[in-house]
C-alpha cells in the first residue's frame, strides 16, 4: 500500500518549488538583464507573501497544539521545519547570484550599484548633501530604556539597530531607526557629472540605508555609535474575518485591516549575515522568535524592491512587453450612435469573440464593451464582478458613467481580496456614493468570478450580451497576465448569468445552471463527470484525452480521479504554472500523465479544460483551479466554449504550450522540475510564438 506522500506532494513544498523556477528563470543566460533584475525581485515578494499567508498559518496551528497532517502526511510542524530548510536552501542561492553574477552583468552594461567606502571625497560630499536634504528630515531614531519600550516594528520594513553611548564611560543604548523607503527610493541615483563618467546611458547607484548607515553620527550628535546593522520583519498578515458575527461587513473588513496595520506575529526576521551579536541578542528578546525563523542574509535585505531598478529608461536592456494589438473582429468600431454600422453589439450579435490577452489590448475590447454599455443610450443595465482593479481603473469610470447616465448599475466588489482590500473598500465607496447598486457577495464565499453582463433593449425586447474571463478587470495586470475572455449573446448562458447575479446580490437561491459550471453548487461534480467520462471512453476503446491548462492543481479527489483514469488509459497533459501537488509518470500510479509549468515574461493566468470526449470534445475556461478553494469555497463561474472556430483556436493555442521547450519546465516523477535541453534548431517559444501570430493581425 502507497503512503500519502507517494502519492500526494506538499502543497506548500510545491509552492517553494515554483518559486525556485522564477529564480533560476531570471538566472538563464538569454534574458536580458532588467528582466533578470525583474524575476529576481518577483522571487523575493513571491516569499513576502508565502510567510505572510502559508507560513504564519502553519505557525498558527502549532502554537494551537493543531497536529492534523497535511494531503502527504505531514503535520504543521514538520512542514515548518521542511519550509525553513528549503527557502533558505533559495534564499542563499539568491544572494550568492546577485552579489556575483548580477551585479558583474549589471556592471558590465552600465547599471552601477556603489559602495559609499569605494566614493571619491566629492561623490562622498554629493551624497552627504543628499542625506543633510533629503533623508535626514525623514528619520526618527527611537531609543529603548526603562522609559521607552522596544518600539513596534512595521511589516516588510527596513530597519537600522545601533547601539550607542554617551561617552566611553556610559552603558550603551540600543537604538532603532527606520528607514523609509515608501518616501524614498531605495536607490538613490548619482548624477553622471558627479561620478564624472561620459556615457549617458549609465546610471550610478547607492544604497539608502548604506548612504544612512556612512552618516549615522549626523543622526546621534554629540554621542558615540558603537555598531549597527539592518534587519527586516514579517508578520502575519492573514486577514481574521468573523463575517457570520458582522453586521456590516464593510466595517468588519475596515476593522481587520487596522488589525493586520497593527501587527501579526512576526513570522519571520531577517539580519544582515554579520550582524553584531549584541543587537542580534536584544532583537530577538524583543521580538520573540525562534531561531530557526532568523534568516542571515549576505546581500542587501528586501531584494524586492530591485524592481525599481527594472524602471530604468534602457529599453536595450530588457524586452519590451507592451506588446498588445486590437481583436480583428473588433476593429473599426464605429460610435454607438453609428448602430447600423459597426458597434461592438451588432459584431456580437453575429459572432462569438475570443480574446486572450496580453495578445490581444485589454483597453479595446473588454473596456470598450464595458465603455460603449456605459455610453449608449439602449444599455439598460449594467453587472459586473470586481475582485481586483487597478488603482486608476478605466472599468470604474465607465460604471460610475453608466450610473450617471441613468442605467441601473450592480456591482459585486470582493472586499476580501488578500492585499487588496484597502483598495477595493475605497472603490465600494465611491460606486455607492456614484449612486450604483453595491454588493459584497455570499457570507463565508469569495467572490472569485470574472463576469460582466450588459442588458440591452433592441426591438422591444431586451438582449443580454456578456463577459467571462479567467482574469481580473484590471488594466494593468491585462499588459502582464496571460488570460482568455468571451465576448458573447448566447441566450443560455445569459439566462445563467442573470441567476448567478440575483444569486450573489441574494435574490436567489440557485443551484443548477443550464450551461454555466458554477462552485461551490456545481462545478466539482461536473468535472469529475467529465473525468469520469473519459475514463468510461478509454474502457470502451473510445478516443479518452484530457488537456488542462490552470495556475494550481492541489484537489485531492480531483488528483486520485486523474490517477484513475491515467491508469484507464487517459492520456492527460496537465500545463500548471504554480503549486503541483499530482506526481506525474509514476509506474503504477501516473504514467499516462504528463505535467509542465510554463514561467515566462508573462504570468501564465489563463485557464483551459479540454476534454477530448472521443472527438466530439467539451471546452471550457474560466477563473478556478482545481484547488478545494475554488471547488467548494469560492463562487466561481466556468463556461463552455461551443463555437467550434473558437473551440480549434483553444486546441491550437493548448498544443502550443504542449509543444513549448524554451519557456517550459518539466515535472520529474519525484516532483522535481527541469528545463529542456535546448535545440537552436527547434525551439518553440509559447509567449513569443504567439507574440508572432498577434503581429500578423
Amino acid at each position: 500500500m502507497k503512503s500519502q506522500s507517494d502519492v500526494f506532494i506538499n502543497r506548500e513544498l510545491s509552492w517553494i518549488e515554483f518559486n525556485k523556477r522564477v529564480l533560476l528563470t531570471g538566472m538563464e543566460k538569454e534574458y536580458k538583464i532588467l528582466d533578470k533584475v525583474k524575476f529576481c525581485s518577483i522571487f523575493s515578494n513571491n516569499l513576502d507573501e508565502f510567510f505572510m499567508v502559508r507560513v504564519a498559518s502553519l505557525k498558527a496551528q502549532v502554537e494551537a497544539g493543531i497536529t492534523k497532517k497535511s494531503i502527504d502526511g505531514l503535520t504543521p510542524k514538520e512542514q515548518l521545519t521542511r519550509i525553513n530548510k528549503e527557502v533558505k536552501n533559495l534564499t542563499n542561492l539568491q544572494e550568492n547570484y546577485v552579489n556575483n553574477e548580477l551585479n558583474s552583468e549589471l556592471k558590465k552594461q552600465g547599471v552601477i550599484l556603489k559602495k559609499y567606502k569605494d566614493l571619491s571625497e566629492n561623490q562622498k560630499n554629493w551624497c552627504d548633501n543628499y542625506f543633510t536634504s533629503s533623508v535626514f528630515p525623514l528619520l526618527t531614531p527611537l531609543v529603548v530604556d526603562p522609559a521607552h519600550p522596544f518600539p513596534f516594528i512595521s511589516n516588510l520594513s527596513l530597519n537600522l539597530a545601533a547601539l550607542i553611548r554617551d561617552g566611553e564611560d556610559s552603558k550603551y543604548q540600543f537604538v532603532r531607526v527606520k528607514i523609509p523607503t515608501k518616501n524614498i527610493n531605495r536607490f538613490i541615483q548619482i548624477p553622471n557629472e558627479i561620478i564624472q563618467y561620459n556615457d549617458e546611458r549609465a546610471h550610478f547607484f547607492i544604497s539608502v540605508e548604506d548612504l544612512i548607515g556612512n552618516n549615522i553620527n549626523n543622526l546621534f550628535s554629540g554621542m558615540d555609535c558603537i555598531n549597527y546593522s539592518f534587519f527586516r520583519v514579517t508578520r502575519d498578515a492573514d486577514l481574521e474575518l468573523k463575517e457570520l458575527e458582522a453586521d456590516d461587513l464593510l466595517l468588519a473588513v475596515e476593522q481587520s485591516l487596522q488589525k493586520r496595520r497593527l501587527g501579526g506575529d512576526v513570522v519571520r526576521l531577517e539580519v544582515d549575515s554579520n550582524m553584531p551579536e549584541n543587537i542580534l541578542k536584544l532583537l530577538i528578546e524583543s521580538i520573540s522568535i525562534h531561531k530557526e525563523y532568523i534568516y542571515f542574509c549576505k546581500s542587501l535585505l528586501g531584494l524586492d524592491d530591485l524592481n525599481q531598478l527594472t524602471k530604468i529608461n534602457r529599453d536595450d536592456l530588457k524586452e519590451n512587453l507592451l506588446i498588445g494589438k486590437t481583436h480583428p473582429q473588433l476593429k473599426n468600431l464605429d460610435l454607438p450612435s453609428n448602430e447600423n454600422l459597426n458597434s461592438i453589439f451588432k459584431i456580437l450579435r453575429k459572432k462569438n469573440v475570443l480574446l486572450h490577452h496580453p495578445y490581444d489590448l485589454f483597453k479595446t475590447s473588454v473596456e470598450e464593451f464595458i465603455n460603449r454599455a456605459a455610453d449608449d443610450p439602449l444599455v439598460m443595465a449594467v453587472k459586473i464582478t470586481l475582485y481586483r482593479v487597478s488603482k486608476d481603473s478605466p472599468i470604474i469610470a465607465a460604471l460610475m458613467r453608466a450610473a450617471e447616465n441613468g442605467k441601473e448599475v450592480m456591482t459585486l466588489v470582493e472586499l476580501k481580496a488578500r492585499f487588496d482590500e484597502d483598495n477595493n473598500i475605497q472603490w465600494a465607496k465611491q460606486l455607492e456614493q456614484a449612486g450604483i447598486h453595491v454588493v459584497y457577495g455570499i457570507i463565508g464565499f469569495k467572490t472569485h468570478t470574472k463576469i460582466a453582463l450588459i442588458v440591452r433593449k433592441e426591438k422591444g425586447r431586451l438582449r443580454n450580451y456578456f463577459h467571462i474571463g479567467t482574469g481580473n478587470y484590471n488594466s494593468n495586470t491585462s499588459k502582464f497576465y496571460t488570460d482568455l475572455g468571451l465576448l458573447s449573446t448566447d441566450p443560455d448562458i445569459a439566462s445563467d448569468l442573470l441567476e448567478l447575479f440575483n444569486y450573489l446580490s441574494g435574490f436567489s437561491k440557485q443551484k443548477s445552471y443550464q450551461k454555466l459550471l458554477v462552485s461551490p453548487s456545481s462545478m466539482r461534480e461536473k468535472f469529475i463527470f467529465l473525468i469520469k467520462r473519459e475514463i468510461k471512453n478509454a474502457g470502451e476503446g473510445k478516443k479518452a484525452e484530457i488537456i488542462a491548462k490552470m495556475n494550481s492543481l492541489v484537489d485531492s479527489e480531483i488528483i486520485k480521479l486523474l490517477y484513475l483514469a491515467s491508469d484507464s488509459g487517459v492520456k492527460i497533459n496537465l500545463i500548471v504554472r504554480g503549486i503541483c501537488c499530482l506526481y506525474p509518470q509514476r509506474k503504477n500510479l501516473s504514467e499516462n500523465i504528463k505535467v509542465k509549468s510554463i514561467i515566462g515574461h508573462f504570468l501564465e493566468h489563463s485557464r483551459i479544460f479540454w476534454f477530448c470526449n472521443d472527438d466530439n470534445n467539451e471546452v471550457f475556461i474560466g477563473s478556478a483551479d482545481w484547488m478545494r478553494r475554488n471547488l467548494d469555497r469560492r463562487i466561481e463561474a466556468i463556461t463552455p466554449i461551443e463555437d467550434s472556430e473558437l473551440k480549434s483556436q483553444l486546441k491550437a493555442l493548448l498544443q502550443t504550450y504542449i509543444k513549448d521547450n524554451y519557456f517550459s519546465w518539466i515535472m520529474k516523477e519525484d516532483g522535481s522540475y527541469a528545463k529542456y535541453a535546448l535545440d537552436s534548431a527547434e525551439n518553440n517559444r509559447s509567449q513569443m510564438d504567439l507574440i508572432e501570430q498577434q503581429i500578423q493581425y
